[in-house]
């Protein structure tokens, strides 16, 4: 456990550091080497490195129509239910962010506007191997569908499993079905970030990628997005955090239930807890070592628990201010009268308030996105929504009156500025207004 104030302002620093990535050099060169290699090869790189990696040889990338119908087919009554219940929430939220056109008449005769247009197309990225993701099928796929894309590409990682090996699991499948997704790949890791971002045989490259991955796929993304020839990003979305902000009433098993959600994403997981409570912290230690026997990734877990942060703050105000220098991507705050609390929390990506608002009801079906910055950089960046899947442009159109009204001052910036040839296009047409008006 941390004391916060008995901490130097280098060492609070370092005990809000996230998990370094190793060998950050060796990683971007073997991710460039896969990249160029799908450059170069295409399809038969996919294959190759499906191969090498799944250790599946497959005939083709894309999953067959037929194929994904039957192993839907397969889908539970339960689980079918489940995901309809999320599609049904995540739509109805992000339904109410779609925004009206702007249009400003700025001043007589002249009007501006700002039009959304939908981006035209977009690549979607689904985790697969140990924990395959449909609920981030949801995330993406819905608001892709909302916005109106034209055209949506799903790449995911070809299922291992005996029952349906070279497939894809049936939860994926039918969460892509309900967004309307017809182009799905079998192809996982920075390979399938290079396919959707350069194109090959059978997958068109697309204009945008979004969707959150491992270290190779998060480096992948990295790599397209600074290349002009690549495709632009959502956001460098890394390994999953989660702090939480408890005070001195609150049920400590709840608190660990949190903790452990995210640590069982992946060993390189950051979770963090903070609290005024001594005997909070101490209990909730507890309740982890008891809660991780029964869990199926429980090894998954404590590597995560690696990483962990336990910090005792003076105050209630202290454990807020470290949450706000964390920035963390998942924020929960199990205070009493935790609402109150909201307008002093900066820096998060997804709020949590209440004890019983877990972590996992945005992951899954609250309605908000699960798609969020890591690694501090919800200081800058928004969770993921439907503007996202959208581009804004601007329209003006000036009458005869209106040009005469501003142009005089159009053309006195742009001689201040040096920029003869702006002066010049409007000091024209005001020249030819004022012929056709003596000609009146």
């Amino acid at each position: 456990m941390i004391t916060w104030q008995n901490l130097t302002l280098a060492e609070q620093k370092s005990a809000l550091s996230r998990p370094a990535i190793a060998n950050r050099a060796d990683l971007t060169s073997k991710v460039l080497d896969i990249v160029n290699m799908v450059k170069d090869k295409g399809d038969d790189a996919l294959l190759t490195l499906t191969k090498k990696f799944d250790g599946l040889s497959l005939n083709s990338v894309a999953l067959p129509s037929s194929q994904a119908e039957d192993i839907i087919a397969t889908l539970g009554d339960e689980q079918r239910a489940a995901i309809e219940l999320a599609y049904g929430q995540i739509k109805r939220f992000h339904e109410a962010q779609v925004q009206a056109d702007v249009k400003v008449e700025t001043s007589p005769g002249v009007v501006c506007e700002l039009i959304t247009q939908a981006i035209s197309s977009v690549g979607l990225y689904i985790p697969g191997g140990s924990a395959p993701l449909p609920s981030t099928v949801l995330m993406l796929g819905v608001p892709a569908q909302i916005a109106g894309c034209k055209r949506t590409v799903l790449c995911t990682p070809p299922d291992t499993s005996e029952g349906n090996k070279g497939g894809i699991t049936a939860e994926i499948l039918y969460a892509a079905k309900l967004c309307g997704i017809k182009e799905i790949y079998r192809t996982g890791g920075a390979q399938a970030i290079a396919a959707m971002a350069y194109g090959t045989e059978s997958i068109a490259a697309v204009d945008k990628i979004f969707g959150p991955g491992n270290s190779f796929v998060t480096e992948a993304k990295q790599l397209v997005a600074q290349d002009p020839a690549g495709a632009a990003i959502d956001m460098p979305a890394g390994p999953s955090e989660v702090l939480v902000l408890a005070d001195a009433n609150a049920n400590p098993a709840f608190v660990a239930a949190d903790l452990l959600s995210q640590a069982e994403h992946g060993p390189d997981s950051q979770v963090i807890l903070v609290s005024d409570s001594l005997q909070l912290i101490e209990k909730t230690k507890q309740d982890i070592e008891s809660q991780l026997t029964l869990l199926p990734r429980a090894d998954i877990a404590k590597k995560a628990l690696a990483n962990s942060r336990f910090i005792l703050a003076s105050d209630l105000n202290e454990a807020v201010e470290i949450s706000n220098q964390y920035a963390p991507e998942h924020l929960i705050v199990q205070f009493d009268n935790a609402r109150s609390w909201l307008s002093k929390l900066d820096n998060a990506a997804s709020v949590f308030l209440g004890a019983y608002t877990p972590e996992s009801a945005g992951d899954y079906a609250s309605g908000t996105n699960h798609v969020l910055p890591t690694y501090g950089y919800s200081k800058v960046l928004s969770s993921l929504n439907l503007a996202d899947f959208t581009r804004k442009f601007t329209v003006q159109e000036i009458t005869p009156n209106g040009l005469a009204a501003i142009g005089p001052a159009i053309m006195t910036l742009a001689a201040a500025e040096g920029l003869d040839a702006h002066r010049n296009a409007v000091g024209l047409r005001l020249e030819q207004l004022q012929k056709e008006k003596s000609n009146d």
